[in-house]
């Protein structure tokens, strides 16, 4: 079998991949939260899309900056540009799914066990739909395994992330679980990862350059890397973001502010009478 790396840049995919991971669960956990008493109106709607686009696209992204340093024999891959777009498109509609699920009918068991399933197998249909956008290297092999393991990871992933989006109100509550969702993500990839075998009679005997991989790598990335550039400026501006938290902790509802006393501020006693 030919040599199989996933660390051509050393630390720097995996790192970069994770983060890209934790931002898009960040700003998806918090549009989620965003939506949450907003009634049924556009208002909600367009919350439960941002924040499923962000997470749709920061798993996605993570997927690709990791497979910048997968190389066989020491020759990058190549990837099918509509096979790659059709993975980014599986992504957000699967993610979408499960978040407007759980983000209209709630976390009941049932309804977070559907969605959970059912976005965790999209995750995963994801990966390997990736994987088949591979051109010009034959003979990929996957692990039984290695393959069982990463959608059991995809699904229970996807699961805890939609279970956070509606649970999860405070800003610092919202940070710690987007880095353990990164860490399950970025683990559901290089999972699948470990199960890959090539044969080397089927590989070719040149692959794709450092630079023309960055840049497809680049193009592919831009759209995606801009919706959550968007979606962070969005939240970021959101007047609840900062000031809001307590009171989405309360379920929505301000404290009123003390009513304004009309009386003026001296004593309102009768004035005693002048005599002359």
């Amino acid at each position: 079998m030919s040599t199989v790396s996933n660390f051509h840049y050393g630390a720097f995919t995996p790192i970069a991949a994770y983060l890209m991971a934790c931002l898009g669960a960040a700003l998806g956990l918090r549009c989620t939260t965003r939506s949450m008493g907003r009634g049924s109106g556009m208002r909600r709607t367009g919350w439960l899309t941002l924040g499923a686009v962000s997470i749709g696209c920061g798993i996605w992204s993570m997927h690709f900056i990791a497979m910048m340093g997968f190389t066989v024999d020491g020759s990058l891959m190549e990837y099918d540009p509509a096979l790659t777009l059709l993975s980014l498109l599986v992504a957000i509609v699967v993610v979408a799914a499960g978040v407007f699920l759980v983000g209209i009918r709630g976390s009941g068991r049932a309804t977070l066990g559907v969605a959970g399933v059912f976005t965790g197998l999209g995750v995963a249909a994801m990966h390997y739909l990736g994987m088949r956008s591979m051109r010009g290297h034959g003979g990929v092999q996957y692990d039984a395994v290695a393959v069982v393991f990463s959608v059991v990871i995809a699904v229970v992933a996807a699961t805890a992330a939609l279970w956070a989006a509606v649970s999860i109100r405070r800003f610092w509550a919202t940070l710690g679980a987007s880095l353990v969702m990164g860490v399950a993500v970025t683990g559901m990839h290089y999972t699948g990862m470990a199960g890959i075998t090539v044969d080397p009679e089927l590989v070719m005997s040149h692959g794709q350059s450092s630079a023309s991989l960055f840049s497809f790598m680049l193009a592919m990335i831009a759209g995606p890397v801009s919706a959550l550039v968007l979606a962070s400026v969005i939240v970021m501006f959101d007047p609840d973001t900062i000031l809001g938290d307590d009171r989405a902790a309360r379920g929505g509802t301000a404290t009123p502010l003390p009513a304004t006393d009309p009386t003026p501020d001296y004593p309102q006693h009768a004035p005693a009478e002048r005599g002359y």
